[in-house]
């Protein structure tokens, strides 16, 4: 029996005494011997017998260490053995299913030939709420500082890459991202609407568009149009739209590497490129050149090649005419055509992180564009008020790209009911309209672009490729207007695949940004 012992007052007449202590005894129950084990024994076993099992762990861990590390190390040799021969991949198999070998851009998973009905809420892509038009570069990627020219052969700038094929680049600006990787492309190709005979039609015109390359890298029109400089660019989009470019690619590295020689090779001191049959200044050839050099610029941060787009860019510049226009020479009044390409090769200066008096040049571009616009900016004419379906999608598209315009904006949702007006027909083939209007519809997003525009679109330019006839395999017929006429089969093809391309070429301005292309891939 166990006891406590406590201190109490003695009592004086019953009553607790002040101050006076007493020993009292209280009883406590007695332990008895099984719980005497169980108490105190038992835990220090537990205790003992967990350090063991930890000390035995331990030696076990050690002993086999090497040999994990072994594994690990020889499973870090086998992937980097086998990464390379993904640049070997055919892009131009004629099996139309959704093969890495066939697709021109993208290694997703096999999709259904229906649209794809993408539902922001439930599947988002970037940042929706990014309140910047252009987003900061959180990854601080690329060089600091920029190169001069030196030859004008690229393989000359040493400049190494970071890994292969399109979304390995370490050197890619945020803005051109989502053709640079492969698993942020597969993502806007699936969301956007694409399928795989999109991109196997796309695979088709790239394989088409390279054989007509000439030797000294360069294409031509055959159409009424001779300028080998407008040609060349033009043809140069959609290899880097599918993430081709000099520096790394799956297949066309060369081609591309060829053409950008031959338009450096030709840009002069005071950033004009030297007409080859055509103007030598004429604007149209001068800014579908520059888009291309300004995205090659931005998809591989290439310091020659970007000093070669700045100076382009720098000369778009300076070649805007009082109203803030563009015309055929420098400094001409003009368009809303000749701007929409002025602003295109604006536009991707500004994603290759290229520098140049943005406010000032798009202020004046945009008084020009309020000109002639109509409806309350809804729907725009050529050098006045007006409301054609071709002028209208290049005025929405430029100030979208300017952002003065944006899918938030009732303008901008009247200005596509105005374009669903003229959906694309095989009776209305007319490409340099669709190149432009799709664009605007796929910025829009929502039914408008997932029910009615990019299942027409995209339909309607597969099946109207063409296929069996080796000269003409992969091309489309020249259409019946302006396209057609000045550029011919080969620039109504590369506004196609350009069409086609749509998905992945731009993100839309408030989701372009690294983070949320970051946030893209883990999905």
């Amino acid at each position: 029996m166990s006891a406590n012992v406590e201190v109490d007052a003695v009592e004086t007449n019953g009553k607790p005494a002040k101050g006076a202590p007493v020993i009292r005894r209280v009883e406590v129950a007695e332990e008895d011997v099984s719980s005497r084990v169980l108490n105190r024994h038992v835990p220090a076993w537990v205790i003992s017998g967990a350090i063991h099992v930890v000390v035995i762990g331990s030696l076990v861990g050690f002993m086999s260490g090497p040999q994990d590390t072994k594994a690990k190390e020889s499973d870090l040799v086998t992937t980097q053995v086998d990464e390379p021969k993904e640049e070997q991949k055919n892009l131009t198999n004629d099996d139309v299913g959704f093969d890495p070998d066939l697709a021109a851009a993208t290694n997703a998973d096999r999709e259904e030939k229906v649209n794809v009905d993408a539902k922001p809420a439930d599947d988002p892509i970037g940042l929706p709420d990014q309140p910047s038009d252009i987003a900061p570069n959180t990854a601080a990627m690329g060089l600091t500082q920029e190169a001069g020219i030196g030859s004008k052969d690229l393989s000359d700038t040493g400049l190494t890459m970071a890994g292969t094929g399109g979304g390995a680049s370490a050197f890619t600006t945020p803005g051109m991202s989502s053709r640079a990787s492969g698993a942020t492309r597969d993502r806007l190709l699936k969301s956007g609407g694409g399928n795989t005979e999109s991109e196997a039609a796309v695979a088709a015109g790239l394989h088409w568009l390279a054989k007509k390359q000439l030797k000294d890298g360069s294409w031509e029109f055959d159409g009424a149009s001779k300028n080998k400089i407008a040609a060349t660019g033009m043809a140069l989009l959609p290899f880097l739209a599918a993430g081709e470019t000099h520096k790394y690619g799956t297949k066309y590295k060369k081609t591309v590497e060829n053409g950008l020689n031959f338009l450096t090779g030709r840009l002069g001191s005071s950033g004009t490129f030297q007409g080859v049959g055509g103007a030598p200044e004429i604007m149209y050839a001068h800014a579908i050149a520059t888009v291309a050099l300004c995205e090659a610029a931005g998809m591989t941060r290439d310091p020659a090649i970007k000093t070669k787009a700045t100076s382009a860019v720098n000369f778009i510049v300076r070649a805007q005419a009082k109203n803030g226009s563009w015309g055929y020479t420098p400094n001409q009044e003009g368009d809303t055509s000749i701007v929409g390409w002025q602003i295109q090769a604006l536009a991707s200066a500004r994603l290759a992180e290229i520098k140049f008096e943005k406010d000032k040049v798009f202020k004046d571009a945009n008084k020009f564009l309020e000109s002639v616009s109509d409806n309350s900016g809804s729907t725009y004419g050529y050098r006045e008020r007006g409301k054609a379906q071709g002028t209208t999608a290049i005025g929405l598209l430029s100030r979208y790209y300017m952002g003065e315009l944006n899918p938030r904006q009732t303008a901008f949702g009247r200005g596509v009911d105005h374009l669903k007006n003229f959906p694309p027909t095989k009776a209305n083939f007319d490409m340099y309209y669709y190149y432009y209007a799709t664009q605007v519809v796929h910025f829009y997003e929502g039914p408008d672009w997932h029910k009615f525009w990019n299942p027409k679109m995209r339909d309607m330019l597969i099946s109207m490729q063409r296929k069996g006839d080796e000269e003409i395999n992969g091309s489309w017929d020249k259409d019946s207007s302006f396209i057609g006429l000045q550029c011919g089969r080969l620039g109504t093809t590369c506004l196609a695949l350009l069409t086609l391309e749509v998905y992945y070429r731009h993100l839309p301005l408030y989701k372009r940004d690294s983070g949320g292309l970051m946030e893209l891939e883990k999905q």
